[in-house]
């Protein structure tokens, strides 16, 4: 990646729209990305501005299968620091 800002926090975003379900799956949902992102936060770049956008076959899918296709995509967007 390019320049570091110093000392700035990476930040999320999470869109859920109502094609995702109802409220409480919604919900649910969020509450999942965000444990994700908690875990993770270490090891991602510092200064960020991330937003996750759920699609509906989010809701059908299990953990495992949400975690791997964050860290799939986090891969990809080249989000994570390397060791």
């Amino acid at each position: 990646m390019g320049v570091y800002r110093e000392k700035a926090s990476t930040r999320f975003g999470l869109v859920t729209s109502r094609r995702v379900g109802n409220a409480v799956m919604r919900n649910r949902l969020r509450r999942r990305l965000r444990e994700m992102i908690r875990l993770s936060q270490g090891r991602i770049v510092p200064g960020l501005w991330i937003v996750l956008v759920v699609r509906a076959a989010a809701a059908r899918a299990s953990g495992d299968s949400l975690r791997s296709e964050y860290v799939a995509l986090g891969k990809r967007a080249d989000i994570f620091i390397q060791s």
